[in-house]
């Protein structure tokens, strides 16, 4: 029996994929396969759409406008106790207290004006209150002017606990001067005009008397080495020089500064650093004539004062200094709140916001910072008698003439917000001038947050802007030559040697940037600008020369590896930019160019600055850039470059009207995608910039860009912020830019592509 007769035949590869059972299986993992990636596109998608509505719902609050309803009316409590002359709450909005012209404090339930305590306070017998202010509404000081020449200085605090499980708060009467009234006349004048502030160790007292003088009295604590005996060291002054037409006085918290108006308008500031000699440092006049002022109040932080007016107009004033080193006084901004005079003015304790009231029982909150006017609304009928907000700005109290009490819950959470806080100038205070700032957070809730994006969006152009600077030449350039020139077998070794620079972690090039290359920039920063002129120039000498040599000579290196020459080049030119560097700053620049540069332009130089980042966060983009844009140019068919020679075009014309032409679409898609990379880069300009963000044009200059803030800030955020919103804002914003920049690549590119696909 022979061999084939004996053994199965067996199946050929052309019969075993000719059988069903292979076509079909084939088919199933061609469906698998084309499945997987659809389902994988689209969890793409997906994830990017997830991740902008996420953005979006983080930043959506932000949007929202503030509102306020009515909760309830009563009736003042205990009216038979006197007129209502100071009005507060505490910050659970649950016990309000009311001061009353008769020496008494009345503690009730804010929600419906249920009594829960009565306070007599120590007004001596037979005398008369007859002025009255607070000395910081954060504070809960509360100061009366009595008739005979003295001051009784109330605070009201609440004590929280928990009996039980449930909350219960505890009001409470203390004088944190003593129980005893204060003498600040010496004369026994009765004290028509008076305002306090009050310190852990020194407190003062401005008063007008009923025979028109100013006195500042000052008490300086003092305590024995030997016992725990307190006793108070008193200064007086006059302050005869602003005269006796004074309607509205104001001490600020640090003592230093006093503010003294008359209704018709004059405002004078004075110092009283040395409380023995106040000196007036500023005097104008602030309003139009005619107009009157009607109230005067600190915004938080006693930086700004704010003037409300006869016209229903609300001014900010406050003290700035110029480039020169003056002060002056300068109106910041106003509100309109209405055609009624303004009666009442009550500043937010924690915010740069305030309540004002006028005549006609209109109300407004304003944020100043943000130049907003957030809420507007009737609340009573007829001029309010005394207003106050709560300490978290979230309800207010008002009393109107016919001695009921409002009681309005306030939604406004993020006030600070606005387009012209986040992307045009403000004038903050203390600024000589209005400005971009970035600046969030500070110890005290005297701090006006400055939440400008402006010179973070700038930063982040200017970062990436000199990143695709450096990167662009050196990536495009090189993948030209090394996709259309090269020989194949350096081609091999170049390729992926640039490509593999881009698997360095940027946490690596930024630590190099930040330690290394920053302080070498600035050793030799004139050898860096050399750099650029002697290379190109040793490259161009060497190029003429070696077109000098013979023939015989040059045709012993291959087409294709002629780079390697160059390199012996390129190394001694930079060698000697840094050898004649230090030659070339002491010729032209006096012996060091930085400081050249600040004495005869003005330009300072930091060392962490956008040239750092440029050469550092450029050499992150260039293999990326170098590698799609190589690929495209290597992946032009060859029957269009050899056709090119063969009609008898130079290679440099086939490079420049047949190969970049039909690669141009990938060498596009390699610049966006470059400069996208540039964009949403963190940790090079987080290690390397010094974080500062300043909107300077100069490259010796440091930044910070969106996506380092948001790495530095979002740690130390509080949740749902406004602070944190504005960080999720910098996201989307970022977000926004890269999706519209890559969005219109692709449609360049898409043109591109048709253009250029029948070459």
């Amino acid at each position: 029996m022979s061999e084939t007769q004996s053994s199965p035949a067996k199946s050929t590869l052309l019969q075993l994929s000719s059988s069903d059972a292979y076509q079909r299986w084939r088919l199933l993992k061609d469906r698998l396969v084309a499945h997987a990636v659809v389902v994988g596109g689209l969890g793409i998608i997906f994830a990017i759409v997830l991740i902008f509505f996420y953005l979006l719902y983080v930043v959506f609050p932000l949007l929202l406008p503030a509102h306020a309803e009515a909760v309830s009316q009563y009736d003042a409590p205990e009216p038979a106790l006197g007129g209502t002359v100071f009005l507060s709450m505490e910050e659970q909005n649950e016990v309000g207290v009311r001061f009353t012209d008769a020496g008494k404090a009345i503690f009730f339930a804010v929600a419906d004006g249920r009594v829960i305590k009565t306070n007599d306070l120590p007004v001596p017998a037979g005398v008369q209150v007859v002025s009255y202010a607070h000395g910081g509404v954060d504070k809960g000081v509360i100061v009366y002017g009595l008739s005979d020449g003295r001051a009784l200085v109330v605070k009201h605090d609440y004590k929280l606990s928990y009996p039980g499980g449930k909350r219960l708060i505890t009001p409470s009467i203390s004088y944190p001067m003593g129980a005893e009234p204060i003498v600040i006349d010496g004369n026994g004048q009765a004290l028509s005009k008076i305002t306090v502030k009050v310190g852990a160790d020194q407190s003062s007292f401005l008063a007008k008397t009923a025979d028109n003088r100013l006195l500042l009295v000052s008490l300086s604590k003092k305590e024995s080495m030997f016992d725990d005996e307190v006793s108070w060291e008193r200064t007086e002054a006059m302050l005869d020089m602003i005269g006796a037409d004074v309607d509205f006085m104001l001490l600020d918290k640090e003592l230093r500064n006093l503010y003294v108006a008359s209704s018709t308008g004059d405002l004078a500031v004075v110092d009283i650093s040395d409380k023995s000699q106040p000196v007036i440092k500023h005097k104008l006049t602030v309003l139009q004539h005619g107009v009157q002022i009607t109230s005067m109040e600190f915004l938080n932080g006693d930086i700004s004062v704010l003037i409300g007016d006869s016209s229903g107009e609300l001014a900010q004033w406050t003290i700035v200094r110029d480039k020169q080193n003056r002060y002056s006084v300068q109106k910041l901004r106003s509100f309109k709140v209405g055609d009624a005079s303004v009666v009442t003015i009550n500043p937010e304790q924690r915010r740069k916001g305030l309540l004002v009231a006028d005549a006609s029982g209109n109300i407004g909150i304003y944020n100043t910072t943000a130049e907003r006017e957030l809420i507007k609304a009737q609340v009573v009928n007829g001029k309010p008698v005394a207003a106050t907000l709560s300490p978290r700005a979230n309800a207010l109290l008002m009393q109107a003439g016919d001695g009921k009490i409002q009681y309005w819950k306030v939604e406004n959470e993020h006030p600070e917000v606005s387009w012209s806080s986040l992307w045009g100038k403000v004038w903050y205070e203390s600024y000589s001038e209005p400005a971009y700032i970035w600046q969030s957070s500070a110890a005290s809730n005297d701090f006006e947050p400055k939440m400008s994006l402006t010179p973070l969006v700038f930063g982040t152009l200017k970062a990436s802007f000199y990143a695709m600077l450096v990167a662009i030449p050196l990536a495009l350039f090189g993948a030209i030559y090394t996709g259309y020139f090269m020989a194949p077998g350096i081609r091999q070794y170049v390729k992926p040697g640039i490509e593999i620079m881009g698997a360095l972690p940027t946490v690596i090039l930024g630590f190099l940037a930040g330690l290394w290359l920053a302080p070498f920039v600035e050793m030799h920063l004139t050898a860096i600008f050399a750099l650029l002129m002697i290379v190109p120039l040793g490259v161009m000498v060497f190029a003429y020369y070696w077109q000098m040599l013979p023939k015989t000579y040059r045709n012993k290196i291959p087409d294709g590896w002629d780079a390697l020459v160059l390199i012996p080049v390129i190394i001694v030119s930079s060698w000697l930019a840094f050898v004649f560097s230090p030659y070339i700053e002491t010729w032209c620049f006096g012996g060091d160019l930085r400081t050249w540069m600040r004495t005869e332009f003005g330009i300072g130089y930091d060392q962490r600055n956008t040239l750092v980042v440029g050469l550092a966060m450029g050499f992150a983009v260039i293999p990326m850039v170098f590698s799609i844009a190589e690929d495209a140019i290597f992946s032009v068919p060859k029957h269009l470059s050899t056709g090119s020679l063969a009609l008898g075009a130079t290679p440099w014309q086939t490079l420049s009207k047949v190969v970049i032409l039909t690669a141009s679409p990938g060498i596009f898609s390699a610049v966006m995608i470059g400069l996208g990379r540039a964009v949403g880069e963190t940790m090079i300009v987080l290690m390397a910039t010094g974080n500062t963000p300043v909107m300077d044009i100069s490259i010796f200059q440091g930044l910070r860009t969106l996506s380092a803030n948001i790495a530095v800030e979002m740690p130390e955020s509080e949740v749902d912020s406004t602070h944190y919103r504005v960080l999720f804002l910098a996201a989307l914003v970022l977000f926004m830019f890269t999706f519209i920049v890559n969005s219109l690549a692709e449609l360049i590119r898409q043109n591109l592509r048709q253009k250029y696909s029948s070459l």
